[in-house]
């Protein structure tokens, strides 16, 4: 699979997680993706940080709006009923324990939901973002990451060696090798892509993987 295709295979098994009414936060890069796929018939209201709620999916080419950005600097569209405000009241949203769903990217999840994803030492970045007020407040936090690191590296790992983002937070993870559930008992392969075997995919993942009893196909795959 190309890089593109894993991206769109993991927003999409994610976007059917998105359930009525919630207020959701899509994070910098793979998860914006979702808001391309969010399923017929379902109302959600996708919140950026920066200070907008309503974000629709990427505007097609030739209609995008400089001024019209997410918190990742990508241009958005917006749907009926959109508001704008500033950073001071869009965390007090998260803070406040408003939002649902958060989906974030990951560098590296534990086994226990440690996560790790907003640096890696020694490079340069622009600071820390909202993501340790998601991670503490969202009522489910879904990871959207690839399985491996480019160089083939299991990102599911036994414990993160990167700066933790937030200790025991990670609800979920959905990688383009299949969708996992975070448990006490360590991490449930609930479902599968088909062109991966159980084997395979604990191959690619450091962490001991418990097999579900009703493992399923992942849909869209």
């Amino acid at each position: 699979m190309t890089e593109q295709e894993k991206r769109i295979r993991i927003a999409r098994r994610i976007a059917l997680e998105l359930r009525d009414g919630h207020f959701v936060n899509l994070g910098i890069g793979l998860p914006t993706l979702v808001a391309n796929y969010v399923p017929e018939g379902i109302e959600v209201v996708l919140q950026s940080e920066n200070g907008m709620l309503g974000v629709g999916p990427y505007p097609l080419e030739g209609e995008e709006d400089a001024d019209l950005i997410n918190a990742g600097k990508e241009t958005v569209s917006e749907l009926p009923g959109t508001s704008y405000f500033d950073s001071a009241s869009s965390f007090a949203m998260i803070r406040g324990g408003h939002i649902e769903m958060a989906v974030m990217g990951g560098m590296e999840v534990a086994e226990n939901g440690d996560l790790a994803n907003w640096i890696v030492p020694g490079k340069i970045i622009k600071g820390m973002g909202g993501a340790m007020d998601l991670v503490a407040t969202a009522r489910q936090l879904y990871i959207a990451m690839e399985h491996t690191t480019r160089a083939g590296k299991p990102k599911i790992l036994h414990r993160c060696n990167l700066p933790l983002t937030g200790v025991g937070v990670v609800d979920t993870i959905v990688t383009e090798m299949g969708f996992f559930r975070v448990t006490p008992q360590g991490i449930v392969i609930e479902e599968i892509a088909r062109d991966f075997t159980p084997e395979q995919v604990q191959a690619a993942t450091e962490a001991m993987l418990i097999v579900s009893p009703q493992l399923r196909p992942m849909p869209g795959t």
